[in-house]
């Protein structure tokens, strides 16, 4: 089982790896120090389980939580925490379990196998795709691959981890198909709403999107720049 620890305690990030050391099957594949930098390693490395301090720097955990959930395939997600007044908020947002600092080896080995047993029930259900046409094959590409979309003429180009290709799809209809998945940036761009990491104004004075996992940073058009800090602010 592929587990990625999110704490900005060094000393709790330690002590979380030394516990799953005494954990049959598990395999510590990174260690994060901040929410944004957890969302990103999600996306790169496809942990299974992300154990995840709430309070944390920037993007705390309860907001991550959220986040994870416009992932295809999110991790499931353990919270270990010092304080137990997060307990309903974190329950609401369906996480796998919710552990007490100091944590104990016999819960955490709990936690785990709870986590395992969820993610084989959400792997049940089929994986969203986008579907491309690729020297005559088909060719299905996972939500959570994408970057953004932009219109290109009366195609749409998927920009994704592994290259750029086109699909016929309207960007409209993809919008409608997956409400959830994306958030329109530009009348031309669809970002990955797992991916969007905020916004940064350039040198000539245009607002871009921030994307986790692609250096890229499509403009954000004045129409829908209002939208987008308040999906921002409410993510």
């Amino acid at each position: 089982m592929k587990i990625l620890i999110a704490d900005d305690e060094p000393l709790a990030r330690t002590r979380l790896t030394a516990l799953l050391a005494e954990c049959e099957g598990a395999q510590v594949v990174g260690s994060v120090g901040d929410g944004e930098a957890a969302l990103s390693a999600c996306i790169a490395l496809k942990p299974e389980v992300l154990l995840a301090d709430i309070a944390m720097p920037g993007m705390d955990g309860l907001t991550l939580a959220r986040r994870l959930q416009s992932l295809s395939n999110p991790p499931q997600l353990v919270f270990c925490t010092a304080y137990d007044a997060h307990a309903l908020s974190a329950y609401e947002l369906r996480v796998a379990d919710y552990l007490l600092k100091p944590v104990r080896v016999e819960r955490l080995r709990e936690a785990l196998a709870r986590a395992q047993a969820l993610r084989a029930r959400a792997q049940s259900v089929p994986r969203e795709t986008l579907s491309a046409r690729v020297r005559g094959a088909t060719l299905r590409i996972p939500l959570e691959d994408v970057f953004y979309l932009t219109a290109d003429e009366k195609y749409v180009a998927v920009h994704r981890d592994g290259g750029t290709v086109l699909i016929e799809d309207s960007l409209k209809s993809i919008e409608t198909a997956f409400p959830q998945r994306f958030v329109r940036v530009h009348r031309n761009c669809l970002i990955n709403a797992a991916r969007l990491l905020g916004l940064q104004r350039d040198a000539q004075g245009e607002m871009r999107a921030l994307i986790a996992g692609t250096n890229d940073t499509p403009e954000v058009s004045r129409r829908n720049l209002p939208a987008v800090r308040k999906w921002l602010r409410e993510m």
